[in-house]
């Protein structure tokens, strides 16, 4: 299965591949502030690249449940500069995420080749439109609601088959924009409007979106999730069941891990494939 960008095709017929987060906020769960310098967040960015990562997603707006809304100049400010410094440093693959299509835009323009979006559940086709007219990649996260109030009552009466309908839907609407489906990536959006009930139904069934043609990205690192799962209340504390369910989205043939724990998640997946070969001689 392939994924294209406007710079890179990848194919994944083995391990996946990890992708570092890099948040330039003051307010993310877990990493909030460390990063909101630019050479801070591009010495971090660099660090990941050396552990592994073979993309950067850089945020510059928290989506975490009842976070506050950002503005279009102040999310600009944060996340432009940071892309345009690590793509003068890096040929890395760096990623925008965000909500806004002029963010998005700008950031293509400063070398981001991937389209990170949590409202891939959006109507308007701007976003779509951009992502044809640049060739960029693209990942389609499912999200029920928005980020502020999409823990308040969610509610489904089969998950996984409503998310396969959804992304069936987004997959005919994005296509019908001019974007390839091979730029396509996408993301069941563990945590975005789903109790711990419905994340662990999307984890166990995560092989049953393979059957959509698309590679998948699995994003559960320090989520909330864990902490109710396993009373672990301090997000860096969580990373142990965050290299679990790596390893489990490697038995599910989950495409790319997005993590903060970059250089463990590569030894963890590492292990696992040499196990898994090992196994099969």
């Amino acid at each position: 299965m392939i994924w294209q960008t406007n710079r890179k095709s990848w194919s994944f017929d083995n391990c996946p591949m990890v992708m570092g987060i890099l948040n330039v906020t003051p307010d993310s769960f877990s990493d909030g502030g460390k990063f909101t310098k630019v050479e801070l967040a591009v010495d971090r960015a660099m660090q990941m690249v050396s552990e592994g990562a073979e993309i950067i997603d850089i945020g510059g707006e928290s989506t975490r449940p009842n976070a506050d809304p950002v503005g279009l100049e102040e999310e600009l400010q944060r996340v432009i500069p940071v892309i345009e410094a690590l793509a003068s440093r890096s040929d890395v693959s760096i990623s925008i995420d965000s909500r806004k299509v002029e963010v998005a835009r700008r950031a293509v323009d400063a070398g981001a080749t991937i389209i990170n979006d949590v409202e891939a559940n959006r109507q308007d086709t701007t976003m779509w439109d951009l992502v044809a007219e640049k060739g960029v990649g693209y990942v389609a996260m499912h999200m029920q609601g928005q980020p502020g109030t999409m823990q308040q009552n969610p509610v489904y009466e089969d998950v996984v088959g409503e998310i396969r309908t959804f992304f069936e839907d987004t997959l005919k609407q994005i296509q019908r924009c001019g974007v390839k489906k091979e730029q396509v990536m996408l993301d069941v959006g563990i945590g975005f409007g789903k109790t711990l009930d419905h994340n662990l139904a999307l984890l166990r069934s995560l092989d049953v979106f393979e059957q959509l043609g698309r590679p998948l990205l699995l994003g559960v690192s320090r989520k909330s999730m864990f902490g109710k799962l396993l009373d672990v209340e301090d997000p860096g504390d969580r990373m142990p069941a965050g290299l679990a369910c790596a390893c489990w989205a490697f038995e599910k043939r989950v495409a790319v891990v997005r993590t903060h724990d970059v250089s463990e998640t590569v030894q963890a997946l590492r292990m696992w494939d040499a196990l898994r070969q090992s196994s099969t001689k």
